[in-house]
């Protein structure tokens, strides 16, 4: 817990720095900067929600706030610190007025190849908000938009601008085609969004547009998966960051994917969450209990293995360390796994020896882990493929 401490008064006193040179910020109606560019939908009073762009009290190259695929080694309270620098503005709109516009500006912003200048009035001062939701990065004080106009927007890329403009195209299908055309995930949830794709556009909330993502394009690479080979060794990766520690373990078996989190109480009990699927999904449209962190687990894990050709069975567990301070949302988990799986995995001679590898670094025991877990009772399950060898 003294790391959890001082962390967060590391956050603070970063903080304050900030208020010290940006103070003003709670005292003007107005603000001048340079939008990395993104844009937030609030979920509260859906379908009615409040919509905005993200703009820090400064010009410049403001688009590492916003890249989360660019975060690898920077600290928790460096995050924090730069995420706590972008002012929200909102302003309530209709889920389903995707071509007011307002609307139609913020997608604009949210398009743009790069940083685009803005400039807002508030109805009144900006208001400072708890630190995060657990679902997407912090972000600083909130004000309510009067006005708003932006300049030097960049073209956006080609790909970008063709899912935009195709109103035929199926929302699901525009998500993956601008991720095999290598846009990154965290700008393709903006546009999700900020309702520039599919046929029947509207407002999508921030929170859920990141489990759409995530969940959208791991489904597509999995039906591909299912058709590649098993792979023929027991692999175990690891991946410690930002006070989360990740251990995977790939084994042959047909596509199954578990995922189990542990946390700590204040009183330094741990507790547990956790899902699964197998080769025909998780059944019954239900929502995994871990929420979107599944679904950005899923979404890594399906990655490498799409890369590399093959389809097994995977577990990861998770576990939240009390350095875990301050939440900054769920692509810490993708990011987290992909640097797991990118760091090369050691293989194991059998499944118990890989769980016992993925378990060693953990501080939580190989039999707590698997007690809220199904893996090992489903990888010994047999399936048509054991009888046709």
């Amino acid at each position: 817990m003294e790391e959890s401490v001082r962390i967060r008064k590391e956050i603070e006193a970063r903080w304050n720095e900030h208020l010290a040179r940006h103070g003003s910020l709670f005292s003007s109606d107005e603000l001048s900067g340079t939008a990395p560019p993104t844009v937030f939908v609030g979920a509260h009073g859906y379908p009615s929600v409040r919509a905005g762009p993200m703009v820090p009290p400064v010009h410049g190259d403001t688009s590492m706030m916003d890249s989360p695929e660019r975060w690898a080694g920077r600290t928790l309270a460096e995050i924090v610190s730069d995420r706590l620098s972008l002012v929200r503005g909102v302003r309530t709109v209709r889920a389903d007025a995707a071509d007011g516009r307002y609307v139609e500006d913020l997608q604009g912003l949210a398009m743009s190849g790069g940083p685009a200048d803005s400039d807002l009035r508030f109805d009144g001062p900006a208001a400072s908000v708890p630190l995060a939701d657990g679902y997407s990065a912090p972000f600083g004080p909130v004000g309510r938009v009067r006005s708003a106009s932006y300049s030097g927007l960049s073209a956006p890329p080609k790909a970008v601008e063709r899912a935009y403009y195709d109103r035929d195209l199926k929302a699901s299908d525009a998500v993956v085609d601008l991720y095999e055309a290598g846009i990154e995930v965290s700008r393709i949830h903006r546009f999700l969004s900020v309702g520039m794709l599919g046929r029947r556009r509207r407002l999508v909330p921030t929170r859920w547009s990141i489990a759409a993502t995530d969940s959208t394009i791991s489904e597509a690479l999995v039906r591909r998966i299912l058709d590649y080979p098993l792979i023929d060794a027991h692999m175990v990766f690891h991946h410690e960051h930002l006070g989360n520690l990740f251990s995977v373990v790939l084994f042959p078996h047909r596509w199954m994917f578990e995922m189990i989190e542990a946390w700590y109480a204040a009183d330094g009990t741990p507790g547990f969450g956790a899902d699964r699927e197998g080769a025909r999904g998780m059944g019954g449209g239900r929502q995994p209990a871990i929420a979107g962190a599944y679904f950005a687990g899923r979404l890594a894990v399906a990655e490498h293995l799409e890369r590399a050709g093959v389809q097994a069975g995977a577990l990861i567990l998770r576990e939240i360390r009390p350095e875990y301070a301050v939440p900054v949302g769920v692509w810490q988990v993708r990011e987290g796994v992909r640097a797991a799986m990118a760091g090369g995995g050691a293989a194991a001679e059998g499944f118990d020896e890989a769980v016992d590898a993925a378990c060693r670094p953990l501080g939580i025991s190989r039999p707590e882990w698997l007690a809220h877990g199904q893996t090992m009772q489903m990888s010994r399950q047999r399936t048509l493929a054991d009888f046709i060898r």
